[in-house]
C-alpha cells in the first residue's frame, strides 16, 4: 500500500500535459516498467472508463488501485492523485483572490487565456477526428450544437446523443429516430439562486455525475450553470480558472477547487473537490469487475458513440463562448494563433506554452508602461 501510495503521489506532482498524456504515464509505469497490469487488462479499462461519466484520467488511476489492491487501493490511487493538483489550486487560488485584480497579474492571465482557448481547440480537434467516424455522427453533431444554441439542457443533449445513436445501431425499427426525437428539447429546470455551500456541493456532484468526455467538456456545465444561470462567476473569472488548471499537474477538474474557493474559500474548495470527484471513485468501484463484458457490448459501444460527439458538440459551443471573451485584440488573437501553431504543427508540451503565454502577458505589459 505505501509503494501505491508513493506513486500515485509521484504521478499526481509530475502528470502534465492533459488526459492523453496522463494515462500515456500511467501505461509506461504500470504495464511496461512495472508489468503490475497486462497490456490488454489496460486497454479493456480504458474502454471501461469511456462508458461512465469522469475524467479519464483520473479514473485509469483508480482503476489500477482497485486492481492492484481493492477499495484500498482505489482510495489511496485516487486521493494521492487529487490531492497534489488541490492543494497547489488552493495555494494559486488565495493568491488570485488577494492579488488577481493587480496590473501584474492581470497582465499574465491576459497572456495566458488566448493559449487556454488554442489547448482547448486542439483538444476539440483531436478528440473530433477519433470521436467523428461517419458522415451521421457528424449530423448528430451539427444537431447537438443548433439544440444547445437553443437553450437545451446541457445533460439532455448528452443523454439524447447516446441513446439515439445506441437505439439506431442495435434496433433496426424506423420509429427509433422519432421516439427520441423529443428529447433534443429537454432541459434542466433551473433557477438563479444565491450561493450557499450546500447548492455549490451539490452542483459539483452532478456535474461529476455526468461528465463525459475529455475534462475540457466540463466548461459546458461550468458556464452554462455558474455564469449564465446563476451569475456565480463571469466570463473572465471562468476563463482564469481553467488557466490556473492548466498551470497545475493531475486533473483539469481540480478547476473545481479554484472555483469552489472563489465563491466558498476554503470550505468551498474543499466541497467542490469532494463533490466532482466522488462519482468517479463509485463508478470504477462498480464498474471494475464488469470490465470485461462491456467492452464487448455493442450496446455499450453505441451509446459511447453518441455521447462523445455531443459532448464535443457543446465543447465547441463554449470555446466559441470564452474565445470571445478572451480574444479582445490583435495581440491576444496573436497569442492564441502562435499557440495554436506551436500545439497542431509541433506538439509543445501544454505547460510550457502557458508559461509561454503569461510570459507574453508580462512583455505586453513592460511595452505598455514604456
Amino acid at each position: 500500500m505505501w509503494e501505491l501510495a508513493r506513486f500515485f503521489l509521484r504521478m499526481g506532482f509530475t502528470a502534465f500535459g492533459g488526459p492523453a498524456a496522463h494515462i500515456a504515464m500511467l501505461h509506461d509505469e504500470v504495464v511496461t516498467r512495472r508489468q503490475w497490469v497486462s497490456e490488454r487488462h489496460f486497454l479493456d479499462m480504458l474502454g471501461a472508463t469511456n462508458l461512465i461519466p469522469g475524467p479519464n484520467s483520473t479514473e485509469m488511476m483508480l482503476h489500477v488501485g482497485y486492481v492492484c489492491a481493492g477499495w484500498r487501493g482505489l482510495l489511496v490511487a485516487g486521493i494521492c492523485f487529487i490531492s497534489p493538483a488541490m492543494l497547489i489550486v488552493l495555494v494559486l487560488a488565495a493568491l488570485y483572490v488577494n492579488y488577481g485584480s493587480t496590473p501584474q497579474a492581470t497582465w499574465l492571465l491576459y497572456g495566458v487565456k488566448p493559449v487556454v482557448i488554442a489547448l482547448v481547440a486542439q483538444a476539440l480537434w483531436s478528440m473530433g477526428r477519433k470521436a467523428v467516424k461517419d458522415a451521421w455522427l457528424l449530423g448528430l453533431g451539427i444537431l447537438v450544437l443548433a439544440a444547445y444554441a437553443l437553450g437545451a439542457g446541457e445533460i439532455a443533449l448528452l443523454l439524447a446523443g447516446g441513446l439515439l445513436v445506441m437505439l439506431a445501431r442495435n434496433l433496426r425499427s424506423a420509429g427509433t429516430a422519432a421516439l427520441l426525437a423529443p428529447l433534443s428539447g429537454l432541459s434542466l429546470p433551473t433557477l438563479a439562486a444565491p450561493f450557499s455551500l450546500r447548492a455549490s456541493f451539490l452542483f459539483f456532484l452532478k456535474v461529476g455525475s455526468v461528465l463525459y468526455g475529455s475534462g475540457y467538456v466540463l466548461l459546458a456545465f461550468l458556464r452554462a450553470d455558474l455564469v449564465t444561470r446563476f451569475a456565480w462567476l463571469t466570463d473572465q473569472q471562468l476563463i482564469d480558472a481553467v488557466a490556473v488548471g492548466q498551470l497545475t499537474p493531475g486533473p483539469i477538474l481540480t478547476t473545481a477547487t479554484f472555483i469552489g474557493y472563489l465563491l466558498g474559500d476554503l470550505p468551498g474548495a474543499l466541497l467542490a473537490t469532494l463533490g466532482i470527484f466522488l462519482p468517479s471513485f463509485i463508478f470504477v468501484l462498480i464498474t471494475n469487475p464488469l470490465v470485461p463484458r462491456l467492452r464487448q457490448s455493442p450496446w455499450a459501444s453505441g451509446f459511447l458513440d453518441g455521447v462523445n460527439v455531443a459532448a464535443l458538440a457543446l465543447m465547441a459551443a463554449v470555446t466559441w463562448q470564452l474565445g470571445r471573451a478572451a480574444l479582445v485584440d490583435a495581440y491576444s488573437l496573436l497569442l492564441a494563433l502562435a499557440a495554436a501553431i506551436a500545439l497542431f504543427r509541433y506538439k509543445v508540451n501544454s505547460l510550457w506554452l502557458v508559461l509561454g503565454g503569461a510570459a507574453a502577458g508580462w512583455l505586453a505589459a513592460l511595452v505598455d508602461l514604456i
